[in-house]
C-alpha cells in the first residue's frame, strides 16, 4: 500500500471508495471546521453520499483530472488534500485541502500540500497551481503563503453557499517560482 510519512505520527494515503465509513465518521467531525470551505462536507451525510463523493475522485482520478488523499494521525484519519482539478494538457492543477480539529497545529496540511506540489512540478510537469479560498477562511489563506503561493486577486461574490454569497481568493505558485527552479 503506497503511504508517504508526513511526521513520525503522520501518514498521507490515497482515499478511495472502500474507505467510506471511516471518511464518514471523519467528516462528521470535521464539519464544523470545514463546512462551508469544502462543499462536498455537506452532501457527505451518509453512507452512500461519502462512498459517492470517493467514487467522484476516483473516476476523476483513473482519467488523471483530480485526486483525493488522507491524512492520518496516529492512525485516525484526521484530514487531507486533493487536486480538485489537473489538467496535464494546459498544465494547471488546482490543491485544495481540509482538516478537523484534532489535527490542527501539527503541520500536516502544509506538509502533504508541498509533496503534492513537488510532485505535480517535477514529476508531471505542471506550469501552473492554484489555491482557491474564501478570504475569511484564514487558516487556507495561511497555508497557500507558507507554500510560497502569491495572491493573485480575488473574485467577488462568486460562490453561493445556503443563500449566501463569498468571494473567492486565487493563489497561485508558477513552476519558475520555485528555488532553484532554473537550474
Amino acid at each position: 500500500m503506497f503511504a508517504i510519512q508526513l511526521t513520525e505520527r503522520a501518514q498521507l494515503r490515497p482515499l478511495e471508495p472502500w474507505q467510506a465509513e471511516e471518511f464518514l465518521a471523519h467528516i462528521d467531525r470535521a464539519r464544523p471546521d470545514v463546512d462551508p470551505w469544502i462543499p462536498w462536507a455537506t452532501f457527505s451525510t451518509d453512507l452512500d453520499s461519502a462512498r459517492a463523493t470517493l467514487q467522484r475522485y476516483a473516476d476523476k482520478q483513473a482519467r488523471d483530472a483530480a485526486r483525493l488523499y488522507g491524512i492520518w494521525l496516529d492512525g485516525t484519519l484526521v484530514g487531507g488534500t486533493m487536486f480538485v482539478a489537473f489538467d496535464t494538457t494546459t498544465g494547471i492543477c488546482e490543491i485544495g485541502c481540509w482538516l478537523e480539529a484534532a489535527g490542527t497545529g501539527h503541520g500536516l496540511i502544509t506538509a502533504a500540500a508541498q509533496l503534492m506540489i513537488d510532485w505535480a512540478f517535477r514529476e508531471r510537469g505542471m506550469h501552473r497551481i492554484e489555491w482557491l479560498t474564501s478570504p475569511e477562511n484564514v487558516r487556507s489563506s495561511n497555508v497557500a503563503r507558507r507554500l510560497g503561493m502569491r495572491l493573485d486577486g480575488t473574485l467577488r461574490d462568486n460562490f453561493r453557499y445556503r443563500d449566501r454569497w463569498y468571494d473567492t481568493q486565487v493563489w497561485s505558485l508558477l513552476a519558475d517560482d520555485r528555488p532553484g527552479a532554473a537550474e
